[in-house]
């Protein structure tokens, strides 16, 4: 294993290098990737930091595997904010994430564009930060409360990440939809829609190392059935209602297979990313005492000293401007980001920063991962070691560069869900960490799974008591 890893991580294409041959693929970099698939995200990382965070992976030519790998943050502001008209998405990754139709995340151009305007003037709508605002706190007192309660009292293991995963997609679909599906409960319904995108994200990871022609005899129909929703929460404030009210005004024409593409597209944003960061986030505290005490202790000085003994859920202006809870959010987010690689393709020749040059038939990979753990951009908290010492560093309490914090993208693709989403976690965050105890098991590794999104691999099943 060293020695694959080794060859792999230096028979690097640097520039002005020779091209690597189909035999050289196949030996050196081919069998690093296949003997360390099951753990790729940390393969990468390790072979980036020996490359000084650039590299190109040539893989084989009927798989269309050639990418340039980075997670410089130079060269991630040039592809996503100086140079971003000559950087798409393109064909490539429309095709891999076919689900999502012509929705926000797979589009380009004037169609992104126009869509980017509509959606992000319905963000800014003050009813609908309202219906998330209420939804989140009737969803915490009325259902995640309830369950942990039940967990706690019965001495239970709990399946943490389906918890949230549930919360998420409970709150995201009232706010897309207007509907509750009423998942989040101790009966915990098979939701089959979640289960659905759960392998189609799946799939679409192992898509990247497969030729389009094989995607395409693949295809078939991620239809599992519907589960019943009902319970209309307010009439006419959701996207959905929105969208087709204002027609009109918004110049697109949403028909059928329009809206069906906005939903899709809203729902995976809404559920994955929130429910997998708050899953790193409780494991990460439960393991950093010096964190969690530090976390109730900024969460207390917000409420009377004679009401700090009782069990409590906090409303959003409590927590909005908490530094400490918010620092180690932006922490959880650095070290675990729910989507852990993106990549991009490109118009026109161009010369990164970091002197590599993209040519036709190559794909750009940014490793948002590796670019967390990276020594040359975090330097000594790099690896965690600013939980150790209980997260006093300026440099993560004050992430301030999109470039090298890339959780919520940058640039002019920058998430439109950003604040709505860290006033989700916060809210689910400071009721989990001030009401109960988790107690992880040493016996299970916490590590990621393989997916387009940054879920745990075996699910975080610790017990709950409560404090």
């Amino acid at each position: 294993m060293t020695s694959v890893m080794s060859a792999t991580a230096t028979n690097v294409t640097w520039p002005k290098t020779r091209p690597r041959t189909l035999f050289k693929s196949l030996v050196e970099m081919m069998p690093g990737l296949l003997l360390n698939v099951h753990r790729i995200h940390d393969w990468c990382t390790e072979v980036l930091e020996r490359c000084h965070c650039t590299f190109l992976f040539k893989g084989l030519w009927f798989a269309n595997m050639n990418m340039l790998v980075t997670c410089d943050p130079a060269d991630v502001h040039h592809i996503m904010s100086s140079n971003f008209a000559n950087f798409p998405k393109g064909s490539e990754f429309k095709q891999m994430f076919d689900i999502l139709g012509d929705g926000i995340f797979n589009s380009d151009m004037d169609l992104w564009k126009n869509q980017r305007t509509v959606a992000q003037g319905f963000m800014r709508n003050q009813r609908l930060h309202n219906l998330l605002l209420r939804t989140s706190q009737y969803k915490v007192e009325g259902g995640l409360i309830p369950v942990m309660d039940h967990f706690a009292k019965l001495g239970l293991v709990a399946g943490i990440e389906d918890v949230f995963q549930r919360f998420t997609f409970v709150a995201t679909c009232i706010l897309v939809t207007g509907h509750n599906p009423r998942c989040l409960s101790i009966e915990f319904p098979q939701v089959l829609f979640s289960k659905a995108l759960d392998d189609a994200e799946e799939a679409i990871f192992y898509r990247h190392g497969r030729p389009l022609c094989f995607i395409k005899l693949q295809r078939k129909d991620l239809n599992r059935g519907s589960n019943s929703i009902s319970e209309t929460v307010e009439e006419g404030v959701d996207l959905l209602t929105s969208y087709t009210t204002e027609e009109k005004s918004t110049g697109l024409e949403c028909d059928d297979k329009f809206l069906r593409d906005t939903i899709l597209n809203m729902m995976l944003a809404g559920r994955d990313t929130t429910s997998s960061a708050l899953t790193w986030f409780v494991w990460l505290v439960s393991c950093h005492p010096i964190v969690e005490n530090k976390i109730i202790e900024e969460l207390q000085s917000k409420i009377p000293a004679e009401e700090t003994r009782k069990r409590r859920v906090f409303k959003a202006e409590e927590v909005k401007n908490l530094t400490y809870l918010h620092g180690a959010l932006c922490e959880a987010l650095r070290l675990y980001p729910p989507v852990p690689f993106q990549h991009k393709e490109h118009l026109k020749p161009d010369v990164l920063p970091s002197g590599h040059r993209v040519h036709p038939n190559m794909k750009i990979l940014f490793n948002l991962y590796s670019m967390g753990r990276m020594k040359s951009i975090w330097g000594k908290i790099a690896l965690n070691s600013s939980l150790k010492d209980g997260l006093t560093s300026e440099e993560v309490l004050n992430m301030s560069r999109p470039s090298k914090f890339l959780s919520f993208n940058a640039g002019a693709r920058t998430c439109l869900g950003k604040e709505a989403a860290f006033g989700q976690m916060k809210s689910v965050a400071s009721a989990i960490v001030y009401n109960y105890r988790i107690h992880v098991s040493d016996q299970t590794p916490i590590v990621p799974a393989i997916s387009i999104i940054l879920h745990t691999k075996h699910g975080l099943m610790p017990k709950i008591s409560t404090r």
